[in-house]
Protein backbone atom coordinates (compact mmCIF):
# COMPACT_ATOMS: atom_id res chain seq x y z
CA UNK A 1 0.00 0.00 0.00
CA UNK A 2 2.55 2.24 1.33
CA UNK A 3 4.80 2.06 -1.92
CA UNK A 4 1.77 2.39 -4.07
CA UNK A 5 1.07 5.45 -2.95
CA UNK A 6 4.56 6.67 -3.18
CA UNK A 7 4.68 5.69 -6.74
CA UNK A 8 1.02 7.18 -6.93
CA UNK A 9 2.34 10.68 -5.78
CA UNK A 10 5.11 10.70 -8.64
CA UNK A 11 3.28 9.93 -11.29
CA UNK A 12 0.17 12.79 -10.05
CA UNK A 13 3.50 15.01 -10.09
CA UNK A 14 4.35 14.53 -13.28
CA UNK A 15 0.94 14.48 -14.90
CA UNK A 16 0.69 17.77 -12.79
CA UNK A 17 3.40 19.36 -14.73
CA UNK A 18 2.78 17.68 -18.15
CA UNK A 19 -0.80 19.71 -17.30
CA UNK A 20 0.98 23.14 -16.75
CA UNK A 21 2.96 22.49 -19.90
CA UNK A 22 -0.47 22.47 -21.86
CA UNK A 23 -2.01 25.17 -20.34
CA UNK A 24 -4.65 23.57 -18.32
CA UNK A 25 -5.69 25.94 -15.97
CA UNK A 26 -4.74 26.53 -12.29
CA UNK A 27 -7.39 25.40 -10.31
CA UNK A 28 -7.25 21.34 -11.99
CA UNK A 29 -3.98 20.92 -12.48
CA UNK A 30 -2.96 22.32 -8.70
CA UNK A 31 -5.34 19.86 -7.41
CA UNK A 32 -3.71 16.63 -8.82
CA UNK A 33 -0.25 17.95 -6.98
CA UNK A 34 -2.44 18.25 -4.07
CA UNK A 35 -5.07 16.02 -4.14
CA UNK A 36 -4.27 13.57 -6.00
CA UNK A 37 -0.31 13.81 -5.35
CA UNK A 38 0.19 14.52 -1.84
CA UNK A 39 -2.87 13.41 0.53
CA UNK A 40 -3.29 10.14 -0.38
CA UNK A 41 0.78 9.63 0.83
CA UNK A 42 0.77 11.90 3.37
CA UNK A 43 -2.15 9.48 5.24
CA UNK A 44 -0.40 7.21 4.38
CA UNK A 45 2.68 8.48 6.10
CA UNK A 46 0.50 9.10 9.11
CA UNK A 47 -0.58 5.86 9.07
CA UNK A 48 2.52 4.45 9.25
CA UNK A 49 4.63 6.89 11.76
CA UNK A 50 1.91 7.33 14.31
CA UNK A 51 2.15 3.41 15.82
CA UNK A 52 5.75 4.12 15.25
CA UNK A 53 5.67 7.42 17.83
CA UNK A 54 2.56 5.43 19.92
CA UNK A 55 4.42 2.43 20.74
CA UNK A 56 1.21 1.19 19.56
CA UNK A 57 0.24 -1.64 17.28
CA UNK A 58 -0.59 -2.06 13.68
CA UNK A 59 -3.36 -0.24 12.48
CA UNK A 60 -6.90 -2.00 12.03
CA UNK A 61 -7.58 -2.52 8.26
CA UNK A 62 -10.24 0.39 7.84
CA UNK A 63 -7.84 2.71 8.77
CA UNK A 64 -4.93 1.08 6.54
CA UNK A 65 -7.58 1.63 3.43
CA UNK A 66 -7.79 5.30 4.03
CA UNK A 67 -5.40 6.21 1.71
CA UNK A 68 -7.09 4.46 -0.96
CA UNK A 69 -10.48 6.43 -0.38
CA UNK A 70 -8.93 9.79 -0.14
CA UNK A 71 -6.93 9.50 -3.70
CA UNK A 72 -10.09 8.21 -5.64
CA UNK A 73 -11.27 11.71 -3.58
CA UNK A 74 -8.07 13.68 -4.82
CA UNK A 75 -8.04 12.15 -8.55
CA UNK A 76 -12.03 12.73 -9.41
CA UNK A 77 -11.68 16.71 -7.64
CA UNK A 78 -9.82 17.87 -11.20
CA UNK A 79 -12.23 16.20 -13.06
CA UNK A 80 -14.82 17.92 -11.27
CA UNK A 81 -12.61 21.54 -11.69
CA UNK A 82 -12.41 21.02 -15.39
CA UNK A 83 -15.96 20.33 -15.63
CA UNK A 84 -15.28 16.85 -16.91
CA UNK A 85 -17.21 15.79 -13.69
CA UNK A 86 -20.53 16.92 -13.02
CA UNK A 87 -20.41 19.29 -9.39
CA UNK A 88 -21.96 17.05 -7.50
CA UNK A 89 -18.61 15.22 -7.85
CA UNK A 90 -16.60 17.79 -5.69
CA UNK A 91 -19.15 18.13 -2.99
CA UNK A 92 -18.64 13.90 -2.89
CA UNK A 93 -15.03 14.40 -2.93
CA UNK A 94 -14.76 17.11 -0.04
CA UNK A 95 -17.13 15.41 1.77
CA UNK A 96 -14.86 12.25 1.63
CA UNK A 97 -11.74 13.91 2.52
CA UNK A 98 -13.67 15.54 5.57
CA UNK A 99 -14.89 12.11 6.80
CA UNK A 100 -11.84 10.21 6.24
CA UNK A 101 -9.82 13.40 7.82
CA UNK A 102 -12.26 12.78 11.02
CA UNK A 103 -11.62 9.37 11.14
CA UNK A 104 -7.69 9.31 11.03
CA UNK A 105 -8.22 12.14 13.75
CA UNK A 106 -10.07 10.09 15.69
CA UNK A 107 -7.55 7.39 15.62
CA UNK A 108 -4.91 9.34 16.16
CA UNK A 109 -6.07 10.22 19.06
CA UNK A 110 -6.54 7.26 20.14
CA UNK A 111 -3.26 6.66 20.02
CA UNK A 112 -2.18 8.97 22.26
CA UNK A 113 -4.55 8.04 24.81
CA UNK A 114 -3.44 4.56 24.89
CA UNK A 115 0.21 4.80 24.35
CA UNK A 116 2.73 3.42 26.70
CA UNK A 117 4.73 5.77 28.67
CA UNK A 118 4.54 9.72 27.44
CA UNK A 119 3.88 9.56 23.05
CA UNK A 120 6.64 11.46 21.05
CA UNK A 121 5.28 15.04 20.44
CA UNK A 122 5.46 14.54 16.95
CA UNK A 123 2.03 12.64 16.46
CA UNK A 124 0.55 15.29 17.77
CA UNK A 125 1.34 17.58 15.16
CA UNK A 126 -0.43 14.77 12.90
CA UNK A 127 -3.30 15.87 14.80
CA UNK A 128 -3.30 19.31 14.22
CA UNK A 129 -2.64 18.88 10.57
CA UNK A 130 -5.52 16.98 10.08
CA UNK A 131 -7.61 18.94 12.13
CA UNK A 132 -6.43 22.06 9.43
CA UNK A 133 -7.38 19.34 6.48
CA UNK A 134 -10.96 19.11 8.01
CA UNK A 135 -11.47 22.78 8.28
CA UNK A 136 -10.00 23.58 4.94
CA UNK A 137 -12.29 20.93 2.96
CA UNK A 138 -15.73 21.52 4.86
CA UNK A 139 -15.40 25.14 3.59
CA UNK A 140 -15.84 23.51 0.08
CA UNK A 141 -19.56 22.50 -0.09
CA UNK A 142 -20.17 26.48 1.37
CA UNK A 143 -18.64 28.21 -1.41
CA UNK A 144 -20.11 25.78 -3.88
CA UNK A 145 -23.71 26.73 -2.60
CA UNK A 146 -22.68 30.02 -2.11
CA UNK A 147 -20.68 31.40 -4.18
CA UNK A 148 -20.27 34.84 -3.41
CA UNK A 149 -18.56 33.46 -0.44
CA UNK A 150 -15.99 31.71 -3.12
CA UNK A 151 -13.05 34.11 -3.14
CA UNK A 152 -12.15 34.31 0.59
CA UNK A 153 -13.26 31.00 1.46
CA UNK A 154 -11.01 29.86 -1.17
CA UNK A 155 -8.54 31.59 0.05
CA UNK A 156 -8.20 29.73 3.54
CA UNK A 157 -8.71 26.59 2.05
CA UNK A 158 -5.65 26.98 -0.04
CA UNK A 159 -3.63 28.66 2.73
CA UNK A 160 -4.57 25.89 5.68
CA UNK A 161 -4.06 22.87 3.29
CA UNK A 162 -0.54 23.51 2.08
CA UNK A 163 0.21 25.28 5.36
CA UNK A 164 -1.95 23.41 8.03
CA UNK A 165 -2.06 20.55 6.67
CA UNK A 166 1.04 19.88 4.18
CA UNK A 167 2.98 21.82 6.36
CA UNK A 168 2.35 20.81 9.83
CA UNK A 169 2.82 17.57 8.61
CA UNK A 170 6.19 18.02 7.43
CA UNK A 171 6.78 19.86 10.40
CA UNK A 172 6.02 17.09 12.28
CA UNK A 173 8.19 14.55 10.67
CA UNK A 174 11.36 15.83 9.63
CA UNK A 175 12.75 16.63 13.20
CA UNK A 176 11.97 12.85 13.56
CA UNK A 177 12.82 11.73 9.80
CA UNK A 178 16.26 14.01 9.02
CA UNK A 179 18.23 12.52 12.50
CA UNK A 180 17.52 9.24 11.55
CA UNK A 181 18.68 9.55 8.16
CA UNK A 182 21.57 11.13 9.16
CA UNK A 183 22.27 8.88 12.02
CA UNK A 184 22.59 11.43 14.36
CA UNK A 185 19.63 12.07 16.64
CA UNK A 186 18.84 15.25 18.00
CA UNK A 187 18.49 14.94 21.78
CA UNK A 188 16.17 18.11 22.13
CA UNK A 189 13.66 17.33 18.88
CA UNK A 190 10.91 16.25 21.60
CA UNK A 191 10.96 19.24 23.88
CA UNK A 192 11.12 21.23 20.69
CA UNK A 193 8.39 20.15 18.98
CA UNK A 194 5.91 20.06 22.41
CA UNK A 195 6.91 23.92 22.38
CA UNK A 196 6.58 24.67 18.67
CA UNK A 197 3.12 23.06 17.84
CA UNK A 198 0.56 26.11 19.54
CA UNK A 199 3.13 28.57 17.77
CA UNK A 200 3.26 26.30 14.33
CA UNK A 201 -0.75 25.96 14.56
CA UNK A 202 -1.31 29.96 15.30
CA UNK A 203 0.87 30.34 12.29
CA UNK A 204 -1.36 28.64 9.71
CA UNK A 205 -4.44 29.57 11.39
CA UNK A 206 -3.70 33.18 11.11
CA UNK A 207 -2.12 33.50 7.81
CA UNK A 208 -5.05 31.02 6.22
CA UNK A 209 -7.78 33.64 8.62
CA UNK A 210 -5.42 37.04 7.03
CA UNK A 211 -5.17 35.50 3.53
CA UNK A 212 -9.32 35.44 3.72
CA UNK A 213 -9.54 39.02 5.46
CA UNK A 214 -6.58 40.45 6.50
CA UNK A 215 -3.36 41.07 5.16
CA UNK A 216 -1.67 42.11 8.78
CA UNK A 217 -2.87 38.60 10.02
CA UNK A 218 -1.42 36.57 7.45
CA UNK A 219 2.19 38.62 8.24
CA UNK A 220 2.17 37.70 11.77
CA UNK A 221 0.92 34.29 10.98
CA UNK A 222 4.10 33.74 8.66
CA UNK A 223 6.38 35.56 11.18
CA UNK A 224 5.63 32.76 13.66
CA UNK A 225 5.29 29.85 11.11
CA UNK A 226 8.67 31.33 9.91
CA UNK A 227 10.08 31.40 13.08
CA UNK A 228 9.13 27.69 13.54
CA UNK A 229 11.04 26.83 10.51
CA UNK A 230 14.14 28.40 11.22
CA UNK A 231 14.02 26.91 14.82
CA UNK A 232 14.09 23.63 12.61
CA UNK A 233 16.98 24.50 10.45
CA UNK A 234 19.33 26.12 13.46
CA UNK A 235 18.81 22.65 15.24
CA UNK A 236 19.46 20.41 12.77
CA UNK A 237 23.18 22.55 12.05
CA UNK A 238 23.85 22.42 15.54
CA UNK A 239 23.46 18.64 15.73
CA UNK A 240 24.75 17.55 11.99
CA UNK A 241 26.18 20.41 10.70
CA UNK A 242 25.54 22.56 7.73
CA UNK A 243 27.98 20.22 5.30
CA UNK A 244 25.71 17.13 6.84
CA UNK A 245 22.32 18.97 6.54
CA UNK A 246 22.79 20.28 2.95
CA UNK A 247 24.98 17.77 1.40
CA UNK A 248 27.62 20.16 0.25
CA UNK A 249 30.39 17.79 0.61
CA UNK A 250 29.27 14.98 -1.89
CA UNK A 251 28.36 17.91 -4.61
CA UNK A 252 32.06 19.03 -4.62
CA UNK A 253 33.64 15.66 -4.48
CA UNK A 254 34.07 14.74 -1.08
CA UNK A 255 32.28 11.58 -1.07
CA UNK A 256 28.68 10.58 -2.09
CA UNK A 257 26.12 8.79 0.87
CA UNK A 258 22.27 8.32 0.14
CA UNK A 259 22.34 10.02 3.90
CA UNK A 260 23.52 13.12 2.76
CA UNK A 261 21.67 13.30 -0.53
CA UNK A 262 18.50 12.41 1.32
CA UNK A 263 19.17 15.17 3.89
CA UNK A 264 20.19 17.59 1.33
CA UNK A 265 16.26 17.01 -0.45
CA UNK A 266 14.75 17.32 3.11
CA UNK A 267 17.34 20.67 4.31
CA UNK A 268 16.33 22.29 1.18
CA UNK A 269 12.85 21.44 1.31
CA UNK A 270 12.64 23.50 5.19
CA UNK A 271 14.82 25.84 3.68
CA UNK A 272 12.18 27.02 0.57
CA UNK A 273 9.58 26.76 3.52
CA UNK A 274 11.20 29.83 4.95
CA UNK A 275 11.65 31.41 1.77
CA UNK A 276 7.97 30.97 1.68
CA UNK A 277 7.17 32.55 4.60
CA UNK A 278 9.39 35.46 3.64
CA UNK A 279 7.68 35.53 0.52
CA UNK A 280 4.04 35.68 2.34
CA UNK A 281 5.27 38.65 4.27
CA UNK A 282 6.96 40.88 1.32
CA UNK A 283 3.16 39.79 -0.34
CA UNK A 284 1.58 40.91 2.83
CA UNK A 285 2.98 44.59 2.62
CA UNK A 286 1.78 44.82 -0.98
CA UNK A 287 5.75 44.42 -2.45
CA UNK A 288 5.01 41.59 -4.87
CA UNK A 289 2.19 39.91 -6.13
CA UNK A 290 0.63 36.49 -5.15
CA UNK A 291 0.18 34.86 -8.18
CA UNK A 292 3.69 33.00 -8.34
CA UNK A 293 3.24 31.84 -5.18
CA UNK A 294 1.77 28.35 -5.22
CA UNK A 295 3.78 27.32 -8.20
CA UNK A 296 6.55 28.17 -5.88
CA UNK A 297 5.31 26.55 -2.95
CA UNK A 298 5.20 23.43 -5.16
CA UNK A 299 8.61 23.49 -6.59
CA UNK A 300 10.69 25.20 -3.08
CA UNK A 301 8.53 22.80 -0.74
CA UNK A 302 6.44 20.17 -2.01
CA UNK A 303 8.64 18.47 -4.80
CA UNK A 304 11.85 18.34 -2.40
CA UNK A 305 10.10 17.32 0.56
CA UNK A 306 8.50 14.08 -1.14
CA UNK A 307 11.64 13.05 -3.17
CA UNK A 308 13.46 13.33 -0.21
CA UNK A 309 11.13 11.30 1.95
CA UNK A 310 10.45 8.98 -0.75
CA UNK A 311 13.90 8.31 -0.98
CA UNK A 312 14.00 6.70 2.88
CA UNK A 313 10.95 5.60 3.03
CA UNK A 314 10.15 3.49 -0.15
CA UNK A 315 13.04 1.54 0.63
CA UNK A 316 12.05 0.93 4.25
CA UNK A 317 7.99 0.27 3.02
CA UNK A 318 9.34 -2.25 -0.43
CA UNK A 319 11.97 -4.17 2.36
CA UNK A 320 10.30 -3.77 6.25
CA UNK A 321 12.31 -5.47 9.32
CA UNK A 322 15.75 -5.53 9.66
CA UNK A 323 18.54 -3.70 7.12
CA UNK A 324 19.13 -5.75 3.78
CA UNK A 325 21.75 -5.44 1.19
CA UNK A 326 18.71 -4.83 -0.90
CA UNK A 327 17.28 -2.40 0.84
CA UNK A 328 20.40 -0.18 1.52
CA UNK A 329 21.06 -0.66 -2.38
CA UNK A 330 17.51 0.66 -3.39
CA UNK A 331 18.28 3.46 -1.16
CA UNK A 332 21.63 4.66 -2.37
CA UNK A 333 19.98 4.81 -6.09
CA UNK A 334 16.91 6.59 -4.60
CA UNK A 335 19.25 8.94 -2.94
CA UNK A 336 21.85 9.22 -5.69
CA UNK A 337 21.65 12.77 -6.74
CA UNK A 338 19.83 14.32 -4.51
CA UNK A 339 21.57 17.48 -4.06
CA UNK A 340 21.33 18.31 -7.28
CA UNK A 341 17.38 17.78 -7.29
CA UNK A 342 17.21 19.84 -4.10
CA UNK A 343 19.47 22.81 -6.42
CA UNK A 344 17.17 22.50 -9.50
CA UNK A 345 13.94 22.68 -6.99
CA UNK A 346 15.58 25.88 -5.71
CA UNK A 347 16.58 27.71 -8.74
CA UNK A 348 13.15 26.66 -10.49
CA UNK A 349 11.70 28.00 -7.34
CA UNK A 350 13.23 31.06 -7.29
CA UNK A 351 12.35 32.38 -10.51
CA UNK A 352 8.90 31.19 -10.31
CA UNK A 353 8.94 33.49 -7.53
CA UNK A 354 9.91 36.09 -9.81
CA UNK A 355 6.90 35.24 -12.13
CA UNK A 356 9.74 33.60 -14.52
CA UNK A 357 8.12 30.46 -16.75
CA UNK A 358 11.16 29.08 -17.33
CA UNK A 359 11.71 28.43 -13.82
CA UNK A 360 9.36 25.70 -14.91
CA UNK A 361 11.97 23.75 -16.51
CA UNK A 362 14.32 23.27 -14.10
CA UNK A 363 11.51 22.23 -11.71
CA UNK A 364 10.80 19.36 -14.47
CA UNK A 365 14.27 18.24 -14.84
CA UNK A 366 14.53 17.29 -10.95
CA UNK A 367 11.07 15.55 -10.60
CA UNK A 368 12.17 13.74 -13.92
CA UNK A 369 15.54 12.71 -12.12
CA UNK A 370 14.17 11.30 -9.42
CA UNK A 371 11.61 9.40 -11.75
CA UNK A 372 14.37 7.92 -13.42
CA UNK A 373 15.78 6.73 -9.91
CA UNK A 374 12.59 5.20 -8.86
CA UNK A 375 12.31 3.30 -12.13
CA UNK A 376 16.31 2.22 -12.09
CA UNK A 377 16.10 1.47 -8.27
CA UNK A 378 12.94 -0.50 -8.87
CA UNK A 379 14.33 -2.14 -11.97
CA UNK A 380 17.05 -3.11 -10.16
CA UNK A 381 15.24 -4.65 -7.06
CA UNK A 382 13.42 -6.80 -8.86
CA UNK A 383 16.23 -8.06 -11.04
CA UNK A 384 18.18 -8.97 -7.57
CA UNK A 385 14.84 -10.60 -5.96
CA UNK A 386 16.21 -14.06 -6.89
CA UNK A 387 19.67 -14.01 -5.58
CA UNK A 388 21.19 -14.20 -2.24
CA UNK A 389 21.72 -10.33 -1.75
CA UNK A 390 18.60 -10.06 0.51
CA UNK A 391 20.35 -11.64 3.42
CA UNK A 392 20.50 -8.70 6.43
CA UNK A 393 23.36 -6.18 6.46
CA UNK A 394 25.64 -7.78 9.75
Amino acid sequence: MLVWLGICAVLAFLAALLALFNAVLPAPTFHIFFAAGALPLIFGAIIHFVPVLTRSGPPASVIRWLPLVVQLAGVATPFGLAGSLPQWSLHAAATTVSVAALVLLSWTTRRLRVTLGTPHPGARWYGAALLCLFLAVSVVPVWLVLPELRPALRLFHLHLNMLGFIGLAALGTLPVLLPTILGRPEPDAGNRLRRDLPIAVSGAVLVAAGAASSAWLAVVGALLLGWVTARTLFAWQRVSGVHSVSGVHSIVGAGHTASAASAASLAGATLGLLLLMALGIVHGFGWVEARPALAAYVALFLLPLVTGALSHLLPVWRHPGVVSSRRAAMTQGLARGGQWRALLFLVGGLLLVFDQAGGIYPVAAGLLLFAAALLRAFWLDRAGSSDDNSRPIP
